[in-house]
């Protein structure tokens, strides 16, 4: 596998591997790290010689040394906190997705950089490197140390990432107040206008299963509105949205966008925040507004059903796998009684797993993220945002760590982040990496709160 060398800069290029975040990404893509099994263990020993190279101090923390985790520090003047960044390496499958490139070889092709991991989110993992390394060979020192935690298996629980350093090693992050991680600081288009949604919250993990029981028979003697009729029912009552409800992020979000957007635009658009009105708003101005239907909303999407197990048998139990999203303050029971008003009350329910979100934010850092956005983008409007998944911010947040989603890319209108999360053809354009790296550089000169 051939990656870039350990003095800084390739064979056909002499400019240093801190002013080229795309080629930091190519390689590092290039690291088969799907999860499962995840086998970061060869990334980030490629982090790692990076690091060394730059003289940035680091170390490997691991529970099993197929999955280690990276941790550096970059020392401050002691003036602020420690500020952390953090971002996983793991990737999730490609399996069953057609691709126009294979997707773990780093291409870059028409100004983007293709590949698993483009976004999610070994592009912001590239930036945060090129900054911290950047940092440390041009000797700045800022207001506070920087830490750099390189993670893995966000993708599946974290149990050998996150979840293992807040438990095992908190002493790592010892006074440490903000974080920055995914996602966030990326370019929406609202009515024309440029948008930069920070994250500040996010929703809660839940796994369902939904169980439905019926009379089971023979194959040969269809039962006319029997199991399968229902389990037809339950799934098409999971395409019409739950209530809508009016969190405060979202609620500040959607005045902030509004606040930006064309007079006649305007009026339309806050009418989000009337429930009565709400759906018809998303469903009027469809794509522009896409990123807002999950956070007004519980969310259930079916993944998996379990059932008969022969041709001829019709079953007497069929099992449903739901993903469950679940805003600020609602609880697994809540969420079960809205399916059962959308689905009916004959169906049992169990709870799998339930991971609560982070806390009511805290908003310290908050300015200083949307000056710099302002400052790199001045057409721009910075906005906080609830992201509708969970990330690592939640297990950090038991440290009291408040997470931003803070890796700016400035995209084009016709890229749109969320439909790339775990798809087909993930990539990422070769300036806006550019643009990511010098606003989180910028960060590193402010940092602290």
């Amino acid at each position: 596998m051939a990656h870039e060398h350990m003095n800084g800069s390739s064979a056909d290029n002499a400019t240093p591997i801190y002013s080229r975040p795309g080629e930091i990404l190519k390689s590092l893509i290039r690291y088969n790290t799907t999860n499962p099994p995840g086998n970061e263990a060869p990334c980030i020993n490629y982090i790692k010689g990076l690091l060394d190279w730059a003289g940035v101090p680091n170390m490997i923390v691991a529970s099993d040394p197929s999955r280690p985790n990276l941790v550096a520090r970059l020392p401050g003047r002691g003036s602020s906190p420690p500020l952390l960044l953090y971002g996983h390496i793991d990737v999730v499958t490609t399996a069953n997705q057609k691709w126009r490139l294979n997707p773990f070889i780093g291409e870059e092709m028409d100004g983007y950089i293709w590949g698993r991991g483009a976004l999610d989110m070994k592009g912001a993992v590239a930036m945060m490197l090129a900054a911290v390394m950047r940092a440390r060979l041009e000797n700045m020192v800022p207001p506070g140390d920087i830490i750099l935690a390189i993670l893995c298996d966000e993708e599946a629980r974290s149990t050998y990432g996150a979840e293992y350093l807040v438990k095992n090693q908190p002493q790592l992050f010892q006074g440490v107040k903000y974080a920055i991680g995914e996602f966030g600081g990326y370019t929406t288009y609202i009515a024309r206008r440029r948008f930069y949604p920070i994250m500040v919250g996010e929703k809660q993990g839940c796994g369902l299963m939904a169980t439905i029981h019926g009379q089971g028979g023979h194959g040969a003697w269809p039962l006319r509105g029997g199991i399968m009729a229902r389990l037809a029912h339950f799934l098409l009552s999971l395409e019409h949205r739950l209530p809508v409800h009016i969190t405060p992020i979202v609620k500040e979000q959607v005045r902030m966008t509004a606040d930006a957007l064309p007079a006649v635009f305007k009026q339309t658009f806050m009418q989000l925040l009337v429930p009565t009105l709400t759906n018809s708003v998303l469903d009027t101005l469809g794509a522009q507004v896409r990123m807002f239907d999950p956070v007004l909303h519980n969310t259930a999407a079916a993944t998996a059903i379990q059932g008969g197990e022969v041709y001829n048998v019709v079953p007497g139990q069929v099992t449903v796998g739901l993903d469950c999203r679940l805003l600020p303050g609602f609880t697994p029971d809540d969420i079960i009684a809205e399916l059962r008003a959308a689905a009916g009350s004959d169906i049992d329910y169990e709870i799998s797993y339930f991971n609560p979100g982070t806390p009511e934010p805290n908003m310290g850092l908050f300015g200083t993220l949307c000056d710099i956005i302002k400052e790199f983008d001045p057409e721009g409007t910075p906005t906080p945002m609830l992201f509708p998944a969970a990330t690592d911010a939640r297990l950090f947040a038991r440290l009291g760590i408040q997470t931003y989603g803070f890796t700016p890319l400035k995209l084009p209108p016709d890229i749109h982040f969320e439909q790339l999360f775990h798809a087909a053809d993930e990539r990422v354009p070769v300036p806006a990496l550019e643009f990511g790296t010098s606003a989180i550089y910028e960060l590193l000169q402010r940092s602290g709160g």
